[in-house]
């Protein structure tokens, strides 16, 4: 019997599309389909081209929580898996899905981590900071934005010349190379 991963992402996928990628052939892992808030986001071309089924919710059938459960049950979902997700996830779906929702943060928390905090916003932050290192954290979700307990971390060096937009290629890599290793670990500890 395979594990059943829900993909959730909010914009262009890659980190969808890489963790989907990795696990092709791996008949232990299905991906029934990727979620998404916004029907316009390029994670919707991505999943076609994959041929993985893509849904889209909107932000208030996502913050009630209980269409998306219904759905989540009837697939007989394993793991929630957040790949560039932007919606706080409700405290229904984490009392539903306990340690079984994932998601990765293009920091080194518990620095730059809460609300409003994503993508060149946190890039843009670390570099203004004047940090040596940046990094991923992949974590569990919990009720509070990037507070759930870490599962790992991966740091990059930031040299002084480094912009914000060297600092996210070098997180970018980092998320490539952890995220789908990290899943495949907890899938381990989860069947």
């Amino acid at each position: 019997m395979s594990t059943k991963i829900a993909l959730f992402a909010s914009g262009s996928g890659s980190n969808a599309e890489n963790i989907i990628r990795y696990f092709q052939g791996n008949k232990q892992v299905e991906f029934p389909f990727i979620l998404s808030n916004n029907s316009k986001a390029y994670v919707h071309d991505r999943a076609k081209a994959l041929s993985v089924p893509s849904l889209t919710f909107t932000k208030d059938e996502f913050v009630s929580g209980e269409k998306i459960i219904r759905v989540l049950k009837n697939y007989n979902i394993d793991l929630i898996v957040l790949a560039g997700f932007m919606i706080k996830v409700p405290q229904n779906m984490i009392i539903a899905y306990p340690d079984r929702i994932i998601n990765i943060h293009p920091a080194l928390l518990p620095k730059f981590g809460g609300k409003g905090m994503f993508g060149e916003h946190v890039h843009k932050a670390v570099v203004e900071a004047g940090e040596t290192k940046s990094g991923i954290t992949i974590h569990y979700v919990n009720e509070n934005y990037d507070e759930g307990n870490v599962i790992f971390q991966a740091e990059c060096e930031i040299s002084p010349s480094d912009t914000y937009v060297d600092v996210a290629a070098k997180v970018h890599a980092l998320e490539y190379e952890y995220y789908p290793k990290i899943i495949e670990n907890i899938l381990g500890k989860i069947v």
